[in-house]
């Protein structure tokens, strides 16, 4: 594993993308060399505000990921973390659309979950994604078109009755949108890399048995073993981490199917409530029909009246009805 240095650092930040194998690879190597958290942060906290807006989430995974892995070895990134969290939240939220805001959303809510940070520090991040900026004129108005989000609402268990008016989806689009994006990222995940599936059943017998170290008769033989070793110890952490945030992701995704099943059922329930009215209303409007119907047939046929046109009978005058005696 290459040593550790701020210029290293910088490539290896350049170089990161959205991937969960790129990001939990990175994750790896700062964890591995954890006794320079303090240099690591500021370097990360920097290169992210230099990054292009559609790179910046993909630090603040690297964020969660060095945090939440690092934890069972040793508590320095999540202290040194602490300090710049707050605003690196608040300035990924400022310069990315609305899709990655929702995205930050869940990073708290899985912080909150598992108490990453204390409630002071989950509170100040909470008041950073929630919070709405809008930009206004001189004249006060807001300018034509235009509005600034720090965070939208991020709660995948949105509350039901956002469902939308009768003529509109049944269910949240928000919380779909989520749900689908999820199950999207699914598709490349570690249990079905059939790639490096592979390269784990090739790893060499020698790399698994304790016993086969005896063969080893020089140095040279030594170190390439040591390579190998160390070469596969990489390969399968790097798995290991993407199947545990595989697990990670199932669970939230449980989670979201769970809110979506919830919301259609309610949803269901509603339309089937407004079906019955419409039917009841149906049955009423025919019966009045039916009605209807009946009396118009009970009617006088005007056409058989006697054609008075061009006669001389006149009707008669009020005065002729009303006379006074």
């Amino acid at each position: 594993m290459s040593a550790f240095s701020e210029a290293a650092l910088e490539k290896k930040l350049s170089e990161l993308s959205n991937s969960q194998q790129s990001v939990q690879t990175l994750s790896l190597w700062l964890i591995h060399h954890r006794k320079h958290s303090r240099p690591i942060v500021t370097v990360w906290e920097r290169e992210l505000r230099k990054a292009k807006p559609n790179r910046k989430l993909t630090f603040l995974y690297l964020a969660n990921d060095v945090i939440q892995n690092s934890k069972r070895k040793g508590p320095e990134f999540t202290k040194d973390f602490a300090p710049v969290i707050v605003e690196a939240f608040k300035h990924v939220s400022s310069e990315t659309d609305e899709s990655c805001k929702r995205h930050l959303g869940r990073v708290l809510s899985i912080w909150e979950e598992r108490s990453v940070y204390e409630n002071d520090v989950l509170e100040q991040l909470k008041q950073a994604l929630l919070k709405l900026k809008f930009s206004f004129n001189s004249d006060g108005d807001k300018k034509s078109g235009k509005r600034t989000y720090e965070q939208i609402t991020v709660d995948e268990n949105e509350n039901c009755s956002s469902l939308g008016s009768p003529g509109e989806p049944p269910q949240s689009p928000l919380l779909t949108l989520d749900l689908v994006r999820a199950l999207q990222d699914l598709e490349n995940a570690a249990t079905g890399d059939a790639a490096v599936h592979q390269r784990i059943a090739s790893l060499p017998v020698e790399v698994q048995e304790v016993s086969l170290l005896d063969k080893i008769t020089d140095k040279e033989s030594g170190e390439r073993l040591s390579k190998m070793v160390e070469d596969a110890c990489m390969l399968l952490a790097d798995y290991n981490g993407r199947l545990a945030a595989e697990i990670d992701d199932r669970k939230q995704l449980t989670r979201m199917l769970a809110d979506f099943l919830r919301c259609q059922k309610e949803a269901l329930a509603e339309k089937e409530h407004k079906l019955e009215e419409y039917k009841r209303k149906l049955a009423r409007v025919s019966l009045v029909r039916k009605e209807l119907r009946s009396r118009i047939q009970s009617l006088p046929d005007l056409s058989r009246l006697p054609n008075v046109t061009g006669s001389h009978m006149h009707l008669p005058f009020a005065g002729d009805i009303y006379s006074e005696d």
